[in-house]
């Protein structure tokens, strides 16, 4: 008797706590399908923390069920609260009404255009600044390279030079550079022709030599430092060269007004072995020739003693007069007191010629 009406007390226990396991999860449902509360206003509502989803999970509180029956009492416990899926999602959308109340944040892409802009700007080499900082620097160099000796050390910054023709050209100021450069030049050349104007004639071949050597030298340098502007400017809207422009300024200036004057000079050293150094000729006709090659035919024999080809191809029916050229030179050398050195041990000529005839018989007869 007494274990049926517990049997039946259990029962009845299992039921109501099913009925009430039932309507709890109804009300959670029903929660679920209600729409969400809208936010608070962003002023009132604080930024809300952002917890790991576990965590919301893990801080439900647990629902203790004792299912020994109504002698121990009925543990009913508070409510359960919506599951954390739930939770979660109210979180979400409250954070979404606090980003969509807050302020824009303002774009800086104009911000850096402005900088950038600002910065192309400071750079910008004006006419002014050109003259009164990046020419004085290159002309320094200019009267440097112009008046070193060949062999000579100059303390320039060849990256500096270079670096300032650079940022001429890439400012649109190569009209004017060249202007500059071209202008230099020409009046170093004009007190060089003066300097050579004055020279007496038994320096004048020397002095010329130098001043020529000097010039060349220095275009070696010259042109390589203005490489940018003679590519950018001179050959493309000059359809010229830098280093031809710079040879042309000396023959005009310098060449020109003393090869009427040098060429007399040249041919008298010629008839006197020595008079000159045979560097000094060689250097002095080959720069002629390479500064204008018609000048040739002012002195032909001159000239092919030290260029190939100037003269005729050799003619087989003037090899006796080419022959009579030579003993003539030989014997001018020897009035000039220029000895054929020892002749003790060169055999005779008609010791030669009776030798070899000799020889060539007894070849003869062994045949």
């Amino acid at each position: 008797m007494e274990e049926s009406m517990e049997e039946e007390e259990g029962g009845s226990y299992e039921a109501m706590m099913d009925d009430q396991n039932h309507n709890n999860w109804e009300a959670a449902v029903d929660g679920f399908r209600q729409p969400p509360r809208p936010p608070p206003p962003p002023s009132s509502l604080p930024a809300p923390a952002r917890e790991p989803p576990g965590g919301q999970l893990l801080a439900m509180p647990a629902v203790s069920v004792d299912r020994k029956g109504p002698k121990e009492g009925l543990p009913m416990g508070p409510p359960p609260e919506p599951n954390g899926v739930i939770m979660m999602l109210k979180s979400c959308d409250a954070a979404a009404a606090v980003a969509k109340a807050a302020p824009a944040a303002t774009p800086t892409s104009s911000i850096n255009i402005n900088t950038s802009t600002s910065k192309f700007l400071m750079n910008v080499i004006t006419i002014e600044d050109y003259k009164s900082t990046y020419w004085p620097k290159l002309d320094g160099a200019i009267d440097q390279l112009l008046t070193q000796s060949p062999g000579d050390y100059i303390p320039i910054s060849y990256e500096q030079i270079y670096s300032c023709v650079y940022k001429c050209v890439c400012q649109q100021h190569s009209e004017q550079m060249y202007s500059d450069l071209i202008k230099k030049i020409t009046n170093h050349l004009e007190r060089v022709s003066k300097e050579l104007q004055a020279s007496p004639p038994d320096l004048y071949i020397e002095r010329f030599n130098i001043a020529l050597g000097q010039y060349m030298g220095a275009l070696q340098s010259i042109v390589p430092l203005f490489i940018y502007m003679n590519k950018f400017y001179i050959e493309t809207k000059l359809n010229r060269d830098l280093k031809d422009d710079l040879i042309k300024l000396f023959t005009e200036h310098v060449a020109e007004k003393h090869i009427y004057s040098l060429m007399p000079l040249l041919l008298e050293a010629q008839s006197t072995p020595f008079q000159v150094t045979p560097s000094t000729m060689a250097n002095i006709v080959k720069g002629l020739y390479t500064l204008r090659p018609e000048w040739v035919q002012m002195a032909p024999t001159l000239f092919s003693k030290f260029i190939p080809n100037i003269l005729p191809r050799a003619v087989e029916s003037e090899l006796s007069e080419y022959a009579a050229q030579d003993q003539k030179l030989q014997r001018e050398l020897i009035q000039n007191g220029f000895t054929r050195g020892d002749q003790s041990r060169k055999r005779a000529g008609d010791e030669l010629a009776y030798n070899s005839s000799s020889a060539c018989a007894s070849s003869r007869g062994y045949r």
